[in-house]
């Protein structure tokens, strides 16, 4: 299941990211930010009006705004 689809307020684990699909500084900040195989994770906010787009990512304590495009090449497994 990729992050999109994954249900708000239920706690997640990272378990793949296709860098492939992502721009190479796109995925550099992702990484920076703790975007990896293994974190742990939480929608806890989406975008409005059909879009869906930004999501809102909890990530330890940060909290951080991640485009939906993204959200689909990030795999995870619920906790």
């Amino acid at each position: 299941m990729t992050l999109d689809g994954f249900e708000h307020d239920k706690a997640a684990r990272i378990v793949a990211v296709d860098w492939a699909v992502l721009a190479e500084d796109e995925g550099k900040r992702l990484k920076a930010l703790g975007v990896d195989e293994g974190a742990e994770v939480a929608i806890v906010h989406r975008g409005v009006f059909g879009t869906r787009d930004p999501l809102a990512l909890r990530i330890g304590r940060m909290t951080i705004a991640l485009r939906r495009a993204h959200a689909l090449a990030i795999a995870v497994e619920p906790l």
